[in-house]
């Protein structure tokens, strides 16, 4: 207990507030972290590593405070290199996703211009998908990333419009079998498998894969979905693992602006 009080006298004596505004700077850089990954792999991974490095930071601060322990102290700076190799290796697709928003103009991505051409030409392709009989699925990330997904799928970091969803999911095409994930205005995958919810029915209805993939996916994320049916043309809605069946144009157009704002 001395040891502790001690520890922590010596921190204040640097000054109350410049602790306080230190404390508050790495928390809000830990809580933009973990609020960044929330939902994906790397979270729980990363709340372990944190919890590590604090532990480990605080023991060794007062054992080779009080002990000459300089061989555990150097073999801990060598664990925390080890430490950063390996999550730059596991947040990978984080790290990317991180990168590339803080590369994107913030005006630009969040303009309500930008957002109401994305949903107009999600809305067109889903009609015309519709008119034509042509089954699709469409999955709108939202803030938990589908990273993991997206790295199974094909690449394709194309502008959302009317005419590049048609062409993928036109019968025959090497990218029109599963699901496309559009990610703000750009289709960043497609032939993206998804997780399929158990058989069943809705409404009497059996499910076909596309729905099921569709209640599956957003069941496990805050996930939106957009399923066009091959067999009847109805056009349904997907979030939180329900359906909403047979929607009208001027309904979707409510259902994805709100999920892409």
């Amino acid at each position: 207990m001395g040891t502790l009080i001690d520890y922590f006298s010596r921190v204040a004596s640097h000054g109350g507030w410049v602790v306080a505004i230190e404390l508050f700077l790495i928390g809000l850089v830990v809580y933009w972290a973990v609020d960044f990954l929330e939902g994906t792999r790397g979270e729980r991974l990363f709340r372990g590593v944190i919890f590590i490095l604090i532990a480990g930071f605080l023991i060794l601060k007062l054992l080779v405070g009080q002990f000459p322990f300089e061989r555990l102290q150097y073999l801990y700076n060598g664990f925390l290199i080890g430490v950063l190799i390996i999550a730059v290796a596991a947040f990978q697709p984080e790290i990317r996703r991180a990168l590339m928003r803080i590369g994107r103009p913030r005006f630009w991505a969040g303009s309500s211009q930008q957002l109401s051409r994305t949903v107009e030409e999600l809305i067109t392709a889903a009609t015309e998908l519709s008119a034509a009989g042509t089954g699709a699925i469409i999955v709108i990330e939202k803030r938990v990333a589908l990273g993991e997904f997206i790295e199974m799928g094909v690449r394709v970091e194309g502008r959302v419009t009317a005419e590049l969803l048609k062409t993928i999911f036109h019968p025959g095409t090497a990218l029109h079998d599963m699901a496309v994930i559009v990610r703000g205005d750009r289709v960043v995958a497609a032939r993206v498998q998804l997780p399929l919810a158990e058989a069943g029915s809705v409404d009497g209805i059996e499910l076909g894969s596309r729905h099921r993939a569709a209640i599956g996916i957003t069941a496990g994320s805050d996930a939106v979905c957009l399923v066009v049916s091959e067999e009847t043309g109805i056009i349904t809605f997907a979030r939180g693992g329900k359906l909403i069946r047979n929607v009208k144009e001027s309904e979707l157009r409510e259902y994805l602006a709100g999920a892409i704002s």
